[in-house]
């Protein structure tokens, strides 16, 4: 089956081009319990997507600054590839990482170039009521990482982005987030995202770190507002993007964009870079979960019927607000979710 789918000083941007340019992302996932033994509810997925594939050309526009050039406009066209099968337990991923969509207002220290991908996960997960931290969560159905922490830290005497911050890792304790909530003003970071939030690593491989904007309606063309199944998860459970069912458990009942469950400390954690300099929410540890603030659990999902599978399971969202896409999971995740990437 086929489907078809910022702001930075030249200082300030020069510094994160090489930051970047020397590390990736893949950053610690977030403060959430871990898990070594799952028990609870197993869903069977064998059913759904085990033979979708695509393949074509793709024309991606952004801009290339590298340490050692100015920045460069890039327009130019590479092929993607994709193919999702089942066999026995197991779901698996080829491709090639590059996107089958629009690509536009990036900065990236490197060239988007075609990876050599393959994972796998079960069709047979389990959903626990304890949490798994993981570090990459899932991929795309076009062969996509999801990414969705950083490297980046900065040092309680930060001042700004440039002083005290390193893109890419560094010794701070305080770990930069990619994106800005839209609760979070002014945003300090810049990562050089594109309009899917996504950015390239050293290596030239395309990720997402937030919503894949140009990624939904590849996928569904029949609404940009319709429940859209965008990937899966490490554990093996489906990431659905923004919308789902007012009740979890009626498909006849409106579609509402999903919101996270975090909020942001009402008090900084010792130790943490002004507020003045860095508002609340640029940073990791500045998130809190709180149970029933908002539609989803701490990894950024819940149990309910879905369009691919109408008696319902547990499944993802990818959200607007934090944490964009999830920094855990509820079952057990392949051994590539806390790979280094």
């Amino acid at each position: 089956m086929q489907r078809q789918f910022v702001k930075t000083s030249a200082p300030a941007l020069l510094t994160w081009c090489l930051a970047v340019a020397l590390s990736g992302c893949g950053g610690g996932s977030s403060d959430t319990s871990t898990s070594t033994t799952i028990t609870g509810t197993t869903y069977a997925t064998a059913g759904v997507l085990c033979n979708f594939s695509g393949s074509g050309n793709q024309n991606l526009v952004y801009t290339n600054t590298s340490p050692t050039s100015s920045a460069t406009p890039v327009n130019e066209t590479l092929p993607f590839s994709y193919s999702w099968t089942c066999s026995g337990s197991s779901r698996t991923l080829t491709g090639n990482g590059v996107p089958n969509h629009a690509v536009t207002g990036g900065n990236f220290a490197t060239k988007v170039s075609a990876q050599s991908i393959s994972a796998s996960v079960s069709t047979s997960p389990m959903a626990s009521t304890t949490s798994t931290s993981v570090k990459l969560p899932g991929y795309a159905l076009n062969s996509v990482k999801m990414d969705p922490a950083t490297a980046g830290t900065c040092t309680n005497s930060a001042t700004s982005d440039v002083s005290g911050c390193n893109y890419a890792g560094g010794t701070g304790t305080w770990r930069m987030e990619a994106m800005g909530d839209p609760s979070v003003s002014p945003w300090k970071f810049d990562f050089g995202t594109d309009v899917n939030h996504a950015h390239v690593q050293p290596n030239g491989q395309y990720h997402y770190h937030g919503m894949p904007t140009n990624l939904i309606p590849a996928l569904n063309s029949a609404s940009s507002t319709s429940m859209t199944l965008v990937g899966w998860a490490a554990d093996g459970f489906p990431i659905y993007a923004n919308y789902g069912y007012t009740t979890a458990t009626s498909a006849s009942s409106a579609l509402k964009e999903m919101k996270g469950s975090y909020r942001v400390k009402t008090t900084p954690d010792s130790g943490r870079p002004s507020t003045s300099l860095f508002a609340m929410g640029h940073f990791q540890q500045d998130w809190e979960y709180v149970s029933g603030l908002g539609d989803l659990d701490e990894c950024n999902g819940r149990t309910g019927v879905t369009p691919e599978f109408p008696s319902g399971i547990y499944h993802y969202y990818i959200t607007k607000t934090y944490p964009f896409i999830q920094r855990c999971v509820k079952g057990s995740p392949a051994s590539w979710a806390n790979s280094v990437p």
